[in-house]
């Protein structure tokens, strides 16, 4: 449990890192800029890793398309989570991200015909009544950019689904390796129009994204290893109050009431799934 909770701190900084390089990038360097450095870093350090190993073969794979397409969904996705970062209160970002397993298993129940479990959707309609207290869709406070952070957490979950798929025939090292060669030109081209030549602290905060990236799955990834799936989710949602506090020692962002019942039933939808799936 100990060596559980020190992984699980080390992927809690690197998210929270990320966000707040997120939004200190926000508004000044092109989402499209910080997604290419971020796979070319990931790129060269994964493509180490491998040669490392003397596992040349997790460079080959027979299903491109499949890598293809889930990493099209896997690019909008992180388009869509740093845009938000820069539109929402950070913890309303967080929020909204958590709903990624809900859509998961909704996608998979349709387009890989996974069983979906009466627990399962007492979990996932738990789960969006809590959305609609953080985002309030019928409040004059109803920011449009909630839309933009939902659809990226959809995104998210086709590319969830795609690693599913991808998982049975392919190392983890090779989705891993495929999803930074892919996303790299992608990234490459769109950022043409919008590229500006970073200050030294903006660099900073860019290779602060390209690492914590890394960081993050790799402290998750050795948490999981090391204790439960159900211990490894609860320590995780502990970065939903981290990122509210940072939020607001750093960004004066409220946190009210509401928006802390709707954390609290996703939190909740979250154990039924576990404990649906298990």
């Amino acid at each position: 449990m100990q060596q559980a909770l020190l992984w699980m701190t080390g992927t809690i900084c690197s998210f929270a890192l990320m966000a707040i390089a997120g939004r200190e990038l926000s508004g000044t360097i092109n989402t499209f800029q910080v997604l290419f450095v971020r796979s070319l870093l990931g790129l060269f350090v994964i493509s180490l890793i491998i040669l490392s190993l003397n596992k040349a073969q997790y460079f080959k794979t027979s299903q491109i398309k499949t890598h293809l397409l889930r990493n099209s969904f896997h690019f909008l996705g992180q388009y869509g989570w740093f845009v938000g970062l820069g539109l929402l209160p950070l913890s309303q970002v967080f929020a909204i991200e958590f709903t990624v397993p809900f859509w998961t298993a909704i996608i998979a129940s349709v387009v890989l015909k996974d069983h979906l479990s009466a627990s399962k959707m007492i979990a996932i309609v738990i789960a969006f009544a809590g959305v609609l207290f953080i985002v309030k869709p019928a409040s004059d406070h109803f920011e449009s950019a909630t839309l933009i952070v939902l659809l990226a957490a959809f995104c998210y979950s086709c590319a969830h689904t795609g690693t599913k798929v991808l998982s049975k025939h392919n190392n983890t090292l090779t989705i891993l390796f495929y999803m930074c060669l892919i996303q790299l030109p992608i990234g490459a081209v769109l950022m043409i129009p919008y590229w500006t030549v970073p200050s030294m602290v903006e660099w900073g905060w860019i290779f602060i994204v390209a690492i914590t990236a890394l960081t993050a799955h790799f402290c998750m990834t050795k948490a999981m290893l090391t204790t439960t799936v159900t211990t490894v989710v609860t320590l995780d949602f502990m970065r939903l109050p981290l990122i509210a506090l940072l939020g607001f020692a750093f960004y004066q962002e409220p946190f009210g009431a509401v928006s802390i019942l709707g954390t609290a039933l996703i939190f909740v939808a979250m154990l039924i799934n576990i404990k649906s799936s298990r």
